[in-house]
């Protein structure tokens, strides 16, 4: 006979949070969203910590090394989708770590036999203002001039004037030397009042810029995710197809988690990709994995060498397995449950493994939901699929502003290897759909509204950390009717009155 579960397959939308007593200084700029990512020792300090319980999904139309950068700067971590070649995976990896360290790679280059037209297509296509010039018009030439807009005047200049003609020549830059420290070069920028500092070395060869914008941008983000070396933090999802080849790929590229990206974790599959890891790196690689939504699942990854486990199926918004296969749980009662069996594991091991919460959030009040059920921190696609940092294309539909959002485990991703039970390499059916969602503007703004919310909720049950949170949160079921009461009712709405003549 088949195990049936007591409770009900709830959501977190079936759930209010009760609030708790509020002393004086449990106020939103006193809350910490600070939250390990993977696994530690009792008495230890995470290797990897958030400061805002948010990672993105590994989905095409989500994470690129677009994404991670601007998710990194608001304190979380996008795990950039692996469902595209290796080398164009680690490439992305690099691009991130390459971004920060205030050090970034030169990615707007010409020759000095090149023209103004040349300049202006390259300032279109990168929307940066600061062109390298060297000999070969690669980012790593011999350096012989810089353009920017204060070189030409579009109303003035031929658009067939030579860059050679217009640029800052080498021999009137201020440059540094390779070797110099990012505060040194800081100094310079400032006491030579520069936006743009390339660096050079010894052969007169490009190496890097440091721009002031980069310096302004860490002041204005003080909840930016960096490395040791000031690089921004990003991971990356991974198959258990091709892991042995991907994996040495993205650690070289410098990858600081990787996170096994499947519809279903608890398999001998991702057991082998776990295997794979600790027999090579031991430790040093940190890798999540699932998806999970139960103790027995949980407690699998774990005793295979998962860094922090993600919970969570059929519960996103583009994923149709529910349907389709009728497998997954209610994203609520999931939580919970693994929650639970992480708390016994660490009171029995002392060995503390975050869960991640991935699908089931609608509403940002979700969020503070999902951590007060045990969440360390959640996944999320929708979430960030709507702004503009995003990789997919924004559309003007029926007057409205959209921008694309499919499932992996739709046609359109072919992302057979997520859903790969050791058969063809393809999809015999879909389980996710190809859709729009709203446009929302920018990462930065929408992630500050949401992240208030969760604050002022936190306040409002009298914690200010998302592990006293968890400790004395106050949940209670909700009815059908209660869920009406919560909204506007009984009212005629302003918005809906317009038009009527008064």
């Amino acid at each position: 006979m088949a195990y049936y579960f007591e409770d009900s397959s709830r959501t977190f939308n079936e759930y209010l949070l009760v609030p708790g007593y509020s002393p004086d200084n449990c106020i939103p700029s006193n809350v910490s969203l600070s939250t390990p990512l993977v696994k530690y020792r009792k008495g230890d300090e995470t290797p990897l910590r958030l400061n805002v319980p948010m990672v993105s999904a590994v989905m095409q139309a989500v994470s690129d090394d677009g994404m991670a950068v601007a998710l990194a700067k608001q304190g979380g971590v996008s795990f950039i989708f692996g469902s595209q070649s290796v080398e164009n995976q680690a490439a992305m990896v690099l691009r991130v770590k390459d971004h920060k360290a205030g050090f970034v790679k030169s990615d707007s280059n010409i020759r000095p036999d090149q023209t103004l037209a040349d300049i202006l297509a390259l300032r279109e296509a990168n929307r940066h203002s600061t062109v390298a010039v060297t000999e070969d018009g690669t980012p790593d030439g011999r350096i012989v001039g810089i353009v920017t807009s204060r070189d030409y005047r579009v109303s003035r200049t031929p658009a067939d004037a030579k860059v050679s003609e217009f640029m800052t020549p080498f021999t009137d830059l201020v440059y540094g030397e390779e070797g110099v420290s990012l505060s040194e070069a800081n100094d310079i920028l400032w006491d030579h009042k520069l936006n743009a500092l390339p660096i050079i070395d010894k052969n007169q060869r490009l190496t890097h810029f440091v721009f002031r914008k980069d310096y302004d941008s860490h002041k204005r983000n003080p909840n930016e995710l960096l490395d040791d070396e000031k690089r921004y933090v990003v991971g990356a999802g991974v198959n258990t197809r091709d892991f042995s080849e991907r994996i040495p790929a993205l650690v070289d590229a410098g990858v600081d988690v990787l996170c096994i990206d499947s519809s279903e974790g608890f398999t001998e599959w991702q057991a082998k990709t776990l295997s794979y890891v600790r027999g090579k790196y031991g430790d040093t690689v940190k890798i999540g994995a699932g998806n999970v939504v139960d103790r027995e699942g949980f407690e699998f990854l774990v005793e295979k060498g998962a860094d922090f486990v993600k919970v969570g199926i059929g519960g996103g918004s583009i994923c149709i397995t529910r349907e389709q296969k009728g497998i997954g749980r209610g994203q609520a009662s999931a939580v919970m449950d693994v929650a639970a069996a992480r708390n016994d594991y660490y009171k029995k091991t002392g060995i503390y493994v975050p869960i991640c919460s991935d699908g089931g959030i609608v509403y940002d009040y979700h969020m503070t939901v999902a951590l007060a059920m045990g969440a360390d921190f959640m996944m999320l696609g929708r979430y960030f699929a709507r702004f503009d940092e995003s990789p997919s294309a924004k559309l003007n539909v029926n007057g409205n502003y959209v921008k694309e959002y499919w499932g992996e485990g739709s046609n359109r991703a072919r992302n057979w290897q997520r859903y790969d039970l050791g058969e063809g390499e393809k999809l015999s059916f879909e389980e996710g759909v190809d859709s729009y969602v709203p446009y929302a503007g920018s990462l930065k703004d929408g992630i500050s509204a949401t992240l208030a919310k969760v604050k002022s909720t936190m306040c409002s049950c009298g914690v200010l950390s998302i592990p006293e949170l968890q400790e004395k949160a106050k949940l209670t079921l909700v009815s059908s009717t209660s869920i009406v009461e919560g909204g506007a009712h009984d009212v005629i709405l302003k918005e809906q009155t317009q038009g009527i003549v008064r």
